[in-house]
């Protein structure tokens, strides 16, 4: 069976089992966990997973920001306010 890995570093359950720091460590990056040679999960470094998770966040409010630009809005005085 073919599996696509989207990490350039890989290693085995077994070496995250024995050393997870050095494993990620040596990988500099994320690494994809192989569990008999299958991808089984991705191991990200916290930076890039913090990373990860505003890039998610920004593409969810420029969605909501797009879906409201055909909007009229509705005119308010600051003294109503």
């Amino acid at each position: 069976m073919i599996h696509t890995i989207f990490s350039d570093k890989a290693a085995s359950i077994t070496d995250l089992k024995k050393n997870p720091m050095g494993t990620v460590k040596a990988a500099g990056g994320p690494v994809a966990i192989l569990n008999r040679n299958q991808p089984v999960f991705y191991c990200v470094p916290a930076a890039e997973y913090e990373a990860m998770m505003e890039l998610l966040e920004d593409m969810k409010l420029n969605e909501i920001a797009d879906a409201r630009a055909g909007e009229v809005g509705i005119p308010v005085s600051i003294d109503e306010l």
